[in-house]
């Protein structure tokens, strides 16, 4: 009797604690007991949209977006991710994600990233906020008709880096002088065919020796064209020559060159300047220079460096003929 009174005891005692098991097993796994640390929620709040540039053809948008850390006490580390999709195809045009490190709970945080985009149509922007790898938040703002925003009438992407001179001839008192204008694309499409002025300016008396209007062209990006126009100056002066690039009525890009006919040098151990005699005529170069083609370049040099092959046969003709007359 004793005996089966002890089974019966371990039988219940076994139930119990396989009912005590399942029921910590339940209740981990139902989530009724609170981890230590808190888990982060986030409010993207609020999205703002400006243009920083306007080109012919391409927006920089600038995109702030405001981001709150409403609960949480986590120390993970969070970024952003903006998009922009074109309403009209639905395909992503552009994103760029931005680092923010650990935001604190309360905390109220703006974030600006800049797009650059087709000035075309309009783009649905999503701001995307994730903590390490998980998607903790979302937004969304749109803009509409960019191709209708005027663009910015200095933006011509254009610049003048260099300018050169060439004395062509001298006579009567007149100098005639080729100049050349160098004209760099930094811009992002090719250029408009704009209008250009180019003016010789005394130095000291700021009178006017020479103007003449010529175009730029169109250029590339990223690509050096060089313009060439005639000046006539008198000699011995020295000059400011100025290039400037015209849009419809604005002056839009401003460069200059030097040109010191009779130029002042400083005398040593005194604190004086004296004018330096130029003779003007020895700088005389009518001979046209034109740009040597790469290709060209290379072939001519390859072509005159070494033997060439009919040659360096007929040596070792002659080299064996000869070793065996004397051998």
């Amino acid at each position: 009797m004793r005996k089966l009174v002890t089974k019966s005891a371990q039988i219940l005692f076994l139930k119990s604690l396989f009912l005590l098991l399942f029921i910590i097993f339940f209740t981990f796994g139902s989530g009724c007991i609170k981890n230590f640390e808190e888990e982060s929620y986030y409010n993207i709040r609020d999205m703002d949209i400006s243009a920083d540039r306007i080109g012919a053809a391409f927006v920089d948008l600038n995109v702030t977006t405001y981001i709150e850390k409403s609960q949480g006490d986590t120390t993970k580390n969070t970024s952003l991710l903006l998009k922009a999709y074109s309403r009209e195809s639905g395909l992503l045009e552009a994103q760029k994600e931005i680092k923010l490190g650990v935001l604190k709970k309360g905390d109220t945080k703006s974030v600006s990233q800049i797009l650059t985009l087709p000035k075309t149509g309009g783009y649905d922007l999503r701001s995307v906020l994730f903590e390490e790898n998980v998607q903790k938040g979302n937004g969304e703002i749109k803009v509409y008709n960019l191709d209708a925003l005027p663009a910015e009438v200095r933006e011509t992407g254009l610049e003048i880096p260099e300018m050169d001179f060439r004395v062509k001839e001298v006579k009567d008192g007149k100098v005639f002088v080729e100049n050349d204008i160098y004209l760099t694309n930094e811009g992002r499409e090719t250029s408009k065919d704009f209008r250009m002025l180019v003016k010789v300016r005394e130095m000291d008396a700021g009178l006017l020796a020479d103007k003449v209007w010529t175009r730029t062209g169109e250029i590339k990006p990223e690509a050096t064209v060089i313009q060439s126009v005639n000046l006539t100056i008198p000699d011995k002066y020295n000059y400011i020559v100025e290039a400037l690039i015209w849009n419809n009525d604005t002056i839009v890009e401003h460069g200059e060159g030097y040109i010191q006919l009779n130029p002042l040098i400083g005398v040593k151990d005194k604190n004086t300047t004296q004018a330096r005699e130029i003779q003007t005529s020895e700088f005389e170069n009518m001979v046209e220079t034109g740009m040597v083609p790469e290709e060209k370049s290379t072939a001519e040099k390859s072509s005159t460096s070494g033997f060439s092959l009919p040659f360096s046969a007929i040596l070792l003709c002659s080299a064996a003929i000869l070793r065996r007359r004397f051998a």
